[in-house]
């Protein structure tokens, strides 16, 4: 006879496969890191008042002379926050002394109850003081822009070098990138101003394909370069774009974010600060003294075109694809990692050909993370200028103190604030324009495919 053994299965009621759905969520999406208080080296803070002041100075900031009262009130300050904590100490010591008066004889009860009674009133007093000062202070050094590296230059680029100089640069309208893109159906800006409004596009056709090549491109040589890859949310908490340095409206007053309407989430302007917010409130391993990732992500920026500066076609957009470069870095190392992130940002657009110039930016252009920061604008004829393609900063421990992020030291076992960097390995439409213009011929009415794209655009050496 043959038996057939039926498994068993188990029929877990209705309530039993909510809780299991219940958990799995907890797992996956409940249980995160809080971004805690931003932690200050206040000490340090008032060491450096005169190096502050003049980071604020250089900025030229709007608020900077509000801003610059603030922090010479920083001194004052904290000073006051000692006294009151010695107070609130003596206080305490007081306290705790009567106490112990009184269990070993309850006979002087009556006698001290009085003061007792103004002590603990003393205490809630002196700790509501103390709690107020703490918090001026610590809203001050919020506000604080980072440090300036000393050989930032203060109101003009100090150009470094060049990539594929050209012996002469000839503006040639014949080489506006919209007139050739619509022309070659490549963009349609029409549509879109239907359906978005100004400032946004379609790409299509071998436009939507070379957008794909830029990415790929750019996403294989960061790899090349030690960089994993992170494809990161485009929407984050407001408290998260506020930690990565991008808080509403920028050290100049402009607005930079697109804020959703319900919930307290905006539009990233950059990858830049999903990726920073990975590592909210952890302790990194840096045995190489650097920790890479490359993250694909579209960029959403508010101010685009807003001023009326930049507003034809793809140059200055509100909505577009960009390739970041972020690395968390041993505070000794983050200098030459930057010099890295320069260099590869350089064989980028030097591999495509474009002729372009690196720029030591000035302080008046360094945003409220940034100790120093180095752009790559290349020759576009048909704007008959340069324009910034790449940017690449060192915001050493300005994010990582408002995100938590920390590394841990090898030899001593104790942690400390990690440096963070950001760069620009592919801002699509900013390339998009530079090709574009760069390698048309009127001649044929043709533009020319970088080489090192040839692969990704379906073996199509032009367009």
């Amino acid at each position: 006879m043959l038996l057939i053994v039926k498994p068993y299965t188990c029929v877990k009621t209705d309530l039993e496969r909510t809780i299991d759905t219940m958990v799995a969520r907890y797992l996956s999406t409940s249980a995160v890191r809080p971004l805690r208080r931003a932690q200050f080296d206040v000490k340090a803070i008032v060491s450096q008042v005169s190096q502050h002041a003049e980071a604020i100075h250089a900025r030229q900031l709007v608020s900077g002379g509000q801003l610059i009262a603030q922090l010479n009130a920083l001194p004052l300050q904290n000073q006051e926050a000692k006294h009151l904590d010695t107070q609130i100490a003596g206080v305490q010591t007081r306290r705790k002394a009567i106490e112990r008066q009184i269990k070993q004889d309850k006979t002087h009860m009556h006698q001290l109850k009085g003061e007792l009674v103004d002590l603990k009133n003393a205490f809630k007093r002196l700790n509501l003081d103390l709690t107020s000062v703490r918090d001026s202070i610590h809203e001050t050094c919020l506000s604080l822009p980072n440090l300036v590296g000393k050989d930032v230059p203060l109101t003009a680029p100090q150009e470094v070098c060049s990539i594929n100089p050209m012996p002469k640069y000839v503006a040639d309208p014949q080489r506006d990138h919209h007139d050739i893109m619509v022309r070659k159906n490549l963009v349609d800006f029409k549509s879109a101003a239907t359906v978005s409004g100004n400032s946004w596009y379609y790409l299509v056709n071998d436009g939507a394909l070379l957008e794909q090549a830029l990415v790929s491109y750019a996403t294989k040589r960061a790899r090349q370069h030690g960089f994993s890859m992170c494809h990161p949310p485009s929407i984050a908490k407001n408290e998260v774009i506020d930690a990565c340095g991008f808080r509403p409206r920028d050290m100049n007053n402009e607005q930079q974010i697109y804020h959703l309407a319900e919930g307290e989430l905006g539009l990233t302007a950059t990858a830049e600060i999903s990726l920073a917010g990975m590592q909210i409130d952890s302790v990194l391993e840096l045995p190489r003294g650097v920790k890479k990732l490359c993250g694909v992500s579209r960029s959403y920026r508010a101010e685009a075109g807003a001023r009326g500066k930049d507003t034809r076609g793809l140059y200055r957009v509100h909505e577009f694809t960009k390739v970041e470069l972020f690395c968390w870095a041993h505070p000794d190392e983050s200098g030459q990692v930057l010099q890295d992130l320069l260099e590869l940002q350089m064989k980028l657009v030097s591999e495509l050909g474009l002729s372009a110039k690196v720029l030591n930016m000035p302080a008046n252009d360094l945003g409220a993370p940034a100790f120093r920061k180095y752009d790559i604008e290349a020759w576009m004829p048909g704007r008959g200028a340069f324009g910034e393609i790449t940017s690449a900063s060192n915001c050493t421990d300005f994010q990582s103190r408002r995100m938590g992020t920390r590394f841990r030291d090898p030899a001593t076992g104790k942690t400390a604030f990690v440096h963070t960097l950001n760069g620009t390995a592919m801002a699509v439409p900013r390339i998009m324009v530079a090709i574009v213009e760069n390698f048309y011929d009127p001649a044929t009415g043709m533009v020319k495919i970088p080489e090192p794209l040839v692969p990704y655009m379906d073996d199509k050496t032009h367009i």
